[in-house]
């Protein structure tokens, strides 16, 4: 991703310089509660010099725009990398305007009463609604609810056309069914289209996140690599302005071979074909947020997601007059799957923005709800709270939250706080604060797991503090109580689903004790992508592992935090958010950036509670009251201080994409001694990138340097002996003279290629009598082979188009070939009649009955016109299988491959009834013929 142009200073007066820089100086002092130890200048960078992360992007761009009384583009949360940026930004920005209500939208249509309940993948539920309103809108893509415009809308048939469109250009770069496909592109109708293409195709998609900031490529590259290495992803599906990072990634991920934009998948000449899916097939690999530990890859069917998309709108109550809103990223299950592919199970609306247009203004989402009569919507945590920081009372007049019944809150801890304020707030703008309900799931469950009852309103649980901590005991604490820890319910079990709380040792805990969660049901993963060692852990019996600790009280369970994140000290479980909230409040350490780690330590046997915060203080004596304050801090909230408090510089606790801790990572990079180093600018990054890449793309090189000779050598021995071939031919009388003469050549071009033909079964072959020859076809060479493989003369059934070619017709029509038309029905007819007549004179046909081949392994439908000459006449038809030819030259490539070929001749079929009933006859003969020759071609572990 390119950076943004530097800054002209002739493009802002010295006092608008000034007055940026000013207002960034005192955001910089609000938000970190210190003054800068440098000076701010144009040249200061907003991540490493100032420490800004996105959410305090948010807030300085706001404060930048009321101080100017402009309005930014949203690009600059992303595009900005320096305050000279800022600078020209808002010199260049528009004036600001009031937002006023957007007119409402009209009200929906309700949605079919009925539901795609026999569908069992996600292309029939597809299949399904195209074919009960293929004209309906699907959903709309809103950059700004705010505006007039309706946005891009998607409708259920143009959804399913351009999926087809793209699953042929994906089917067209040689991709077969179950590979991997990476996708990383923004939010947009591209995506949709996208992801159902993948699916089409047969293969199986990798949703990743785009780059969002020239300054992150190398994390992004070094993070996404792995991934990509272990979905063995052989195609990125980006944009054009990702190609740098596409490529970046490709040297590193030896299975990626392939680059390519929507648009170039949707120019592919290949037409789509069919792949056959079943409800066990993978559907989607969801990689867990990195949250907790190295990414991994959770194994979803269609079976799995169906599952949760019923549970779950059966729980959350979605109506067939349901509208869900949603912003959350399309990578993520939560939104790819809790929000538009259960709209598309239910058949309504989905109102959907991008994260970056709702993290630019929180208020969009508020007005999408308003404007289009939202009913569902799902978010973190952090963007309740968001609305209720970032939001001012003017932005909000005439808003109206009434519609809504459910607003779900996961994905993160939901803190019970920021939910009631939430509903205190905006209950004066019709929201019913009932809606509001605490979710609890993870990608091992597809997405949702335990749900409250809508319309039933928040419920928390406070429980004294230690002896929680002490015994995992949730015992009620008093109102009066100040120390109470306080957890939100996330309601019972998805219909279908269970979960049970066990001890240490297994044992199912009693009410009001904590332990480990483990559920079971429909939408539980099978486990993760090659991690083997990893999906044993998962298991307990048929049960797995959520990783999380809870307790139940009244049938309802409540999340206390992950067992990796929480701390034993001296048999005592401490809760990092606590503490890191704790630090966090200290003035000059920077919120949301400390991270509570328990380590090892085998000589007291137990855990030491170390604590990293980030500040920039470099002052030695600031420092040392810096760390007092911390530890005081600690003290105040559990009664002990750390073991370790160290103070560290800005970024060097690691965040996963959407802002959670890396608690796992951090750990590692502390223990190693490299927290803290600085990644440097885009431009390093890249070079350092490209330069640890530069022994891979040198070997890649060769490997395709070496690709390209053999293709070459297969040429240039075709170019010397087919024009002597065509010659020869040409002047050769008989056919049994040509046949002779090409057969050899053919053997000889394939020898000195080096494929290696085996033939199997030439004594079926009748030699006394005509037969009718049934070949499967994978590849344009399929005619040659079976020159080489069978000793004629035989006649080819060719299509009547290759007569307007002057070689190939010469050379076709000397090698006895019988040309069929296959467009005008009376031609059609006479030609069958020819056919019939050349069998009945003691000719032997060769045919193809699939009439054509794709780049897709598998048998297409066979055509009857073999069967029924065979029928009529009496001949017998014999079935013969190709394997390997595919891989020699496919469909759509010129390329020629390596491969053994083997040609397997069966047992001539009996035809099985008399002529006059020559249809029926033929019919049997074509089933029987294909059931044979399936059964030959295709492994037994595809049977």
């Amino acid at each position: 991703m390119a950076a943004p142009p530097a800054p002209d200073p002739s493009s802002a007066s010295e006092p608008l310089t000034r007055a940026v820089l000013d207002v960034v100086r005192q955001t910089y002092v609000e938000l970190h509660r210190r003054a800068p130890r440098v000076a701010i200048g144009t040249r200061s960078t907003l991540d490493r010099d100032l420490e800004l992360d996105s959410l305090a992007r948010v807030e300085l761009v706001l404060r930048l725009e009321r101080a100017f009384s402009v309005r930014m583009p949203d690009a600059v949360l992303e595009s900005a990398e320096n305050c000279g940026d800022l600078v020209r930004l808002v010199a260049a920005a528009g004036p600001a305007r009031m937002p006023t209500p957007p007119p409402r939208a009209a009200a929906v249509e309700p949605a079919a009463a009925t539901l795609p309940v026999e569908a069992q993948t996600l292309t029939e539920v597809l299949d399904w609604q195209v074919q009960q309103h293929a004209d309906r809108v699907h959903l709309r893509h809103v950059e700004d609810p705010l505006d007039a415009g309706e946005g891009q809308s998607l409708a259920y048939g143009e959804l399913r056309t351009r999926a087809c469109r793209i699953a042929g250009g994906i089917q067209g770069r040689g991709l077969t069914r179950g590979a991997s496909v990476s996708i990383m592109l923004p939010t947009g109708v591209d995506y949709f289209a996208t992801y159902f293409g993948v699916l089409l195709a047969g293969c199986v998609p990798v949703p990743i996140y785009p780059p969002f900031r020239p300054s992150q490529v190398e994390e992004h590259v070094m993070r996404h690599a792995g991934i990509l290495d272990n979905a063995q992803a052989e195609l990125m599906i980006t944009v054009a302005a990702a190609r740098t990072v596409a490529q970046l990634l490709s040297s590193r991920v030896g299975s990626l071979r392939h680059v390519a934009t929507v648009a170039e998948l949707e120019r592919s000449p290949l037409q789509y074909a069919a792949v056959a899916l079943r409800a066990d097939d993978v559907a989607f690999i969801q990689y867990t947020s990195g949250s907790t530990g190295a990414p991994k890859g959770v194994v979803l069917t269609h079976a799995n997601l169906l599952a949760n998309i019923r549970g779950f709108g059966a729980a959350a109550q979605i109506g067939a007059d349901a509208v869900i809103v949603s912003w959350l990223p399309l990578y993520h299950d939560m939104g790819l799957i809790g929000a538009w592919l259960s709209s598309l199970y239910y058949g309504v609306p989905l109102i959907v923005m991008s994260p970056l247009a709702f993290l630019a203004r929180p208020e969009r989402w508020l007005w999408a709800i308003h404007r289009f009569r939202g009913t569902h919507t799902v978010a973190p945590n952090f963007a309740y709270e968001l609305c209720l920081k970032r939001i001012d009372a003017a932005s909000l007049e005439g808003l109206d939250l009434s519609s809504l019944r459910v607003a779900a809150n996961g994905s993160e801890q939901v803190l019970a706080d920021t939910l009631e304020r939430f509903g205190q707030r905006f209950a004066a703008y019709g929201l019913d604060a009932r809606a509001l309900l605490p979710v609890y799931g993870l990608a091992e469950c597809s997405v949702g797991l335990l749900l409250p009852p809508p319309g039933r309103g928040l419920r928390v649980d406070r429980v004294q503090r230690d002896p929680l901590m002490r015994e995992g005991r949730a015992l009620p604490a008093a109102d009066s109580d100040p120390g109470a820890l306080r957890f939100a319910s996330c309601g019972a079990p998805l219909p279908g689903h269970e979960v049970r709380i066990v001890d240490a040792h297994g044992a199912i805990c009693g009410e009001r004790v904590e332990g480990r969660l483990e559920f079971r049901g429909p939408s539980a993963t099978r486990g993760y992508l090659r991690r083997p060692e990893q999906t044993r852990k998962l298991f307990d019996g048929d049960w797995l592992d959520s990783g999380d600790r809870a307790y139940v009280a009244d049938g309802e369970y409540y999340i206390t935090g992950r067992i990796k994140d929480i701390i034993i000290r001296s048999g005592r479980n401490l809760y990092p958010d606590e503490l890191e909230d704790a630090v966090g409040a200290v003035p000059g350490i920077r919120r949301g950036c400390v991270v509570a780690l328990g380590i090892s330590d085998p000589a007291l046997g137990t855990e030491r509670l170390t604590i990293l915060a980030e500040t920039r203080e470099t002052d030695a004596a600031a420092r040392q009251r810096l760390h007092a304050a911390a530890v005081a801090a600690v003290v105040d909230r559990i009664g002990e201080p750390p073991d370790t408090l160290v103070l560290v510089p800005p970024r060097s606790v690691l965040k996963t994409s959407s802002g959670k801790l890396r608690r796992s990572a951090t750990r590692e990079r502390f223990m190693a001694g490299t927290l803290g180093r600085a990644s440097g600018s885009a431009q390093w990054q890249v070079l350092r990138l490209a330069l640890a890449s530069a022994p891979r793309l040198l070997a890649r090189a060769a490997g395709r340097l070496r690709a390209l000779v053999y293709p070459a050598w297969v040429w240039c021995l075709f170019a010397l002996i087919a024009p002597l071939t065509w010659l020869l031919v040409a002047a050769l009388p008989r056919p049994s003279a040509v046949w002779a003469v090409v057969g050899v050549a053919a053997r000889l071009l394939l020898r000195g290629c080096g494929v290696r033909l085996t033939v199997d079964g030439g004594d079926h072959l009748l030699r006394d009598q005509a037969c009718v020859l049934v070949a499967n076809h994978a590849s344009y060479v399929d005619g040659l082979i079976l020159v080489a493989a069978l000793h004629g003369p035989y006649r080819f059934v060719a299509k009547r188009e290759l007569l307007g070619s002057w070689i190939a017709g010469v050379f076709l029509r000397r090698l006895g070939c019988e040309f069929v038309e296959r467009f005008a029905i009376q031609r059609s007819v006479e030609d069958a009649r020819r056919l019939v007549a050349a069998v009945e004179g003691g000719a032997s046909l060769i045919v193809f009955p699939e009439g054509t081949f794709t780049a897709l392994p598998g048998l297409l439908p066979f055509h009857l016109g073999a069967f029924v000459v065979a029928a009529r006449t009496g001949a017998r038809v014999v079935p013969v299988a190709i394997r390997g030819s595919r891989a020699l030259l496919r469909a759509g490539s010129w390329r020629p491959g390596r491969a053994a070929v083997a040609v397997t001749v069966m047992a001539p079929l009996e035809t099985p009834a008399a002529p006059a009933d020559a249809f029926a006859a033929a019919v049997v003969l074509r089933d029987a013929a294909r059931q044979r020759i399936q059964a030959s071609i295709e492994p037994p572990a595809s049977r």
